[in-house]
């Protein structure tokens, strides 16, 4: 059974983003700032789902071209060639280095798409206004931060490929187009988790109280 409870929200408590300090609305000016550090307090983060919104639809569009076009192009006296990430991870899987290329196909084709759908899933249940799944929404969300601090893993990946190539022999690799793309995706989806304010899950929750109170 869920607990009940109030918000801070509900009784006019802010609640600093940037050092903490609990203020009341009563102690604050007409512009509600920090007393203490002078940040602007706001009960919930300022345009969360619009802002969120549009920084995943942006992240959709341009996961497109992150996948379709070139993201690595490597070169020798013999050979040259232009690899997407799926034709690159084939290539890897083709010559055994099952490992990278599993790593390579994880962090940039299924994390993308697992965060954007999560993150369309928690706004569209939060402008529902839904009471359903409320815990697991909020460990979704939790899960979503955690994982934004491995995104650039791929990255990573890439450039230490890039930089075992250039070891060899009159051999030349540099990233494509779709190196650029990528990384605006996992920007764009890092500032959407954080623009997302993951109170807003429980705010239903306090209106349905507040209802079942009054009747």
């Amino acid at each position: 059974m869920m607990a009940r409870g109030h918000s801070a929200a509900r009784y006019g408590f802010y609640s600093c983003e940037v050092c903490g300090l609990v203020s009341h609305c009563g102690e604050l000016s007409a512009i509600p700032l920090c007393p203490r550090c002078h940040a602007r307090l706001s009960l919930r983060k300022e345009r969360s789902l619009s802002r969120t919104w549009a920084l995943v639809i942006a992240s959709y569009i341009l996961y497109i071209p992150a996948n379709l076009l070139t993201m690595m192009e490597t070169g020798s006296l013999f050979s040259y060639r232009k690899d997407t990430i799926i034709s690159g991870v084939i290539y890897l899987w083709g010559i055994g280095a099952w490992f990278v290329a599993t790593v390579v196909f994880i962090a940039s084709v299924t994390i993308p798409l697992l965060k954007l759908v999560s993150l369309t899933a928690l706004l569209i249940s939060v402008q529902r206004r839904s009471v359903r799944r409320l815990r697991e929404r909020t460990r979704l969300y939790r899960l979503l931060e955690f994982v934004g601090r491995w995104s650039m893993l791929d990255i990573y990946v890439v450039t230490l490929l890039a930089a075992l190539v250039q070891f060899q022999p009159m051999t030349v690799v540099k990233a494509g187009p779709a190196a650029l793309a990528f990384g605006a995706v996992v920007i764009l989806t890092m500032f959407a988790t954080l623009s997302f304010d993951p109170r807003l899950i429980w705010d239903p929750v306090q209106d349905q109280e507040e209802f079942e109170l009054d009747e």
